[in-house]
């Protein structure tokens, strides 16, 4: 695999720079099998749509053909499940998930991660994507197959850590 430089320059980050390893969407750590890739999620409508909008020079252009995007607010409409399951990043700073290497947190983390980009937090970000599979016990619990509509903040939630919720 040809090595080829990433620079990012956004509103949250200027001259950052890594090196994706391994050929995009390939090669995960053996834990971690997301459901569903970040174009897919970025279509099906995630983090109120407010998520990326600024980064479209790091990221594939495709990954933005059909992505449900609101640059100037967070707009709960555009999740897939029409609730809004996010926090602000004040709370995720006030918990110590955000990394100086990707300030807006664990997606952008996934998407570089998705596009080869390795890192010493991987094992951290790993372990709380598999964290999230509690929410899937409890609409598994709750929730008869394919009531789609039932405990939708927790499908939404789901859909922000790349588990397919739809499925459940």
């Amino acid at each position: 695999m040809k090595k080829r430089r990433v620079v990012v320059n956004d509103l949250m980050q200027k001259n950052y720079i890594y090196w994706p390893v391994d050929p995009v969407g390939r090669n995960f750590h053996v834990e971690f099998k997301p459901e569903l890739t970040p174009k897919q999620m970025l279509e099906l409508g995630v983090f109120g749509g407010k998520y990326l909008t600024d980064c479209r020079m790091e990221f594939p252009k495709s990954w933005y053909a059909k992505a449900k995007l609101c640059h100037e607010f967070h707009d709960p409409k555009l999740n897939y499940f029409g609730v809004n399951a996010s926090k602000p990043l004040s709370y995720w700073k006030k918990k110590g998930w955000i990394n100086p290497e990707d300030p807006r947190g664990w997606f952008q983390w996934y998407c570089r991660y998705y596009l080869g980009r390795r890192g010493p937090d991987d094992a951290r970000q790993i372990r709380r994507w598999k964290a999230m599979t509690r929410h899937i016990a409890q609409v598994r619990k709750h929730c008869r197959k394919g009531e789609i509509r039932c405990r939708r903040k927790q499908r939404q939630a789901l859909l922000h850590w790349a588990y397919d919720s739809r499925k459940l």
